[in-house]
């Protein structure tokens, strides 16, 4: 539903606020955050009052008029669309959305015997941690922690990286790794730590003889450079390394990430035949 046929400028006001919502201490401070382009704005617009307000280009509008038809949509120049977004060829839409963040707690209490959910410490590349949520979502995991110097969950990166998951499963924020390790643990999660010294392979974690990836798992990721801090990592229940048989050094996060997820995805889909 478009508002109004006169296109809002970069000196509207309306553009101006949600501008601010491009620098983390604004979208601290206004509890607010932008979804940018179609996935995502289908994303939160899945997700009732999370969507404040919809800005786009005539063009976007009519482009995606069919998921925009129950919202009320501001007409921006260009312009004032490229002020809105941090990509060199914005798509045409954004959404101001109210963040969905859950306490930690939340996560932990999922019911089931088998369930996944992913503690992310330290994760500093918006990439790496939007593509860790989207692969939590496709595994079906029930929720994902960013935890410790993470990067922000609604930095317009990370949101654009999970291309709408950060709208279908819980995400939560602890400035702490170690208590979020401990409260998976104290639900009854096994903790098993990605760290490529591990005293045990994937391989021999997703045997079903040892049982690790069927259950309740809580997956322990850690920062891109520098991976898990020792004491950290020995808070987990294992230490899981992923094999590797040719010379690459290591994996990049997200796909180390991905790597775990799946195998637990398919332990899962084992003992539950």
């Amino acid at each position: 539903m478009v508002q109004g046929q006169s296109l809002l400028t970069l000196r509207s006001r309306r553009v101006k606020q949600a501008r601010r919502l491009l620098r983390r201490r604004d979208r601290t401070a206004l509890r607010r955050f932008l979804a940018d382009g179609p996935k995502a704005v289908e994303g939160a617009l899945g997700v009732d009052g999370c969507v404040q307000e919809v800005f786009a280009t005539p063009e976007a509008a009519r482009e995606y008029a069919a998921l925009l038809a129950t919202s009320h949509v501001s007409l921006v120049d260009e312009p004032a669309m490229h002020a809105l977004s941090d990509t060199v060829s914005p798509a045409g839409i954004v959404a101001v959305c109210t963040p969905l963040d859950v306490p930690p707690a939340t996560v932990f209490t999922q019911a089931g015997p088998e369930v996944t959910v992913v503690i992310c410490a330290d994760v500093r590349d918006p990439g790496n941690a939007g593509t860790i949520i989207r692969t939590a979502d496709a595994v079906g995991a029930r929720g994902v922690i960013l935890a410790g110097d993470s990067v922000d969950a609604y930095n317009p990166k990370t949101v654009r990286a999970t291309v709408g998951s950060l709208f279908h499963l819980p995400v939560a924020l602890d400035r702490d790794p170690a208590a979020a390790v401990v409260a998976a643990r104290a639900a009854g999660y096994v903790v098993l730590a990605a760290d490529g010294h591990g005293e045990l392979d994937l391989f021999s974690a997703a045997d079903p003889v040892t049982g690790l990836l069927g259950g309740r798992v809580a997956w322990l990721f850690g920062n891109e450079a520098w991976g898990l801090p020792g004491e950290l990592a020995t808070l987990a229940d294992h230490r899981v390394s992923i094999p590797m048989v040719g010379r690459a050094e290591s994996l990049n996060l997200s796909t180390a990430a991905a790597v775990c997820l799946y195998a637990g995805l398919q332990a899962r889909s084992t003992t539950s035949r």
